[in-house]
């Protein structure tokens, strides 16, 4: 598709937010690097997000280009885009509880909002005072979840913001921490895996999960701590809107979206060395080698 007809197919449907065709080399830039701990975007949360629950937990701060969630006995809470979205490379800034957050969860991630739905997360799970806090990560398709695979960040994500990053495009899922690649699940529909199709919204919640969060469950939250506080930021979002999905022309699988150009169908061989570390050094469970949980493992695991 060339130029003049990708940008005309943006001006037309009206499916892109913040974003404008022939820019990407900066925005690009901008959403890979991630550094600092400036709100980055400019872009005030009631923009693009609203509260869903909890709304008598959450602050708004920086004229709105900062949200800070809290948790206390009574209520934690969440927001989510308000919009659904059919592909985008999505990102947000969070900073995660510090002390004592045995038990809490941290949760940001796209969803569908379907029976048999599809899901895509990030879930930080809070630990003991000067133990490390696990990532968790999981992906649901056709409303089959159970793919979790958990590591240490190399980090302290309590101390400042972090860029948390999804790539969704009709090739891959890739989970970002910043500039490196945590995760990777490629669209391999044609071999017989499944890969999530369906429109998401972007959600972000803390919520108390001491049911199963931490040590499996053994470990409690410490409500002396409470309240236990998240702060997000970088309320602008790079994604097609869900408008654009239809089973005859699936408008946000156009190459005139740069998320779905030749540059982000697959990892580069840097890229893909940065993620090999990760898993050598920092993963500590892989669903695809818990052939205990799953003497077949899904056909995912396989054919990767």
């Amino acid at each position: 598709m060339g130029f003049v007809l990708s940008c005309w197919l943006c001006l037309i449907t009206s499916f892109i937010v913040n974003h404008t065709c022939g820019a990407s080399a900066s925005v690009t830039s901008r959403i890979l690097s991630g550094s600092g701990s400036g709100t980055g975007s400019g872009i005030r949360f009631n923009e693009n997000y609203m509260v869903t629950w909890g709304g008598g937990h959450v602050t708004y701060l920086d004229g709105g280009n900062e949200v800070q969630l809290y948790m206390d006995q009574t209520s934690g809470a969440g927001f989510s885009s308000s919009s659904s979205y059919s592909s985008g490379f999505f990102h947000m800034r969070i900073k995660l509880p510090n002390k004592d957050t045995a038990g809490i969860v941290t949760a940001y991630y796209l969803s569908s909002s379907t029976n048999n739905h599809d899901e895509v997360d990030f879930e930080f799970l809070g630990n003991k005072q000067g133990k490390p806090i696990t990532l968790q990560t999981n992906i649901y398709m056709n409303g089959q979840g159970g793919r979790e695979q958990r590591l240490r960040l190399w980090f302290d994500p309590t101390a400042d913001f972090h860029d948390y990053k999804i790539l969704w495009n009709p090739y891959q899922v890739v989970f970002w921490v910043d500039e490196t690649p945590i995760r990777v699940l490629r669209n391999l529909t044609s071999k017989g895996a499944e890969f999530p199709s369906q429109p998401m919204k972007i959600i972000a919640s803390l919520w108390n999960g001491d049911g199963w969060a931490t040590d499996g469950g053994l470990t409690k939250t410490n409500w002396s701590y409470a309240p236990f506080t998240a702060h997000f930021q970088g309320f602008d979002v790079t994604g097609c809107i869900a408008l654009a999905y239809t089973s005859k022309d699936n408008l946000c699988a156009s190459p005139g979206h740069w998320w779905n150009t030749a540059e982000y169908q697959a990892l580069t061989p840097a890229q893909t060395a940065a993620y090999e570390n990760v898993k050598k050094n920092y993963m500590t469970y892989d669903y695809c080698t818990d052939k205990a949980r799953f003497p077949t493992l899904p056909p995912e695991c396989t054919l990767h």
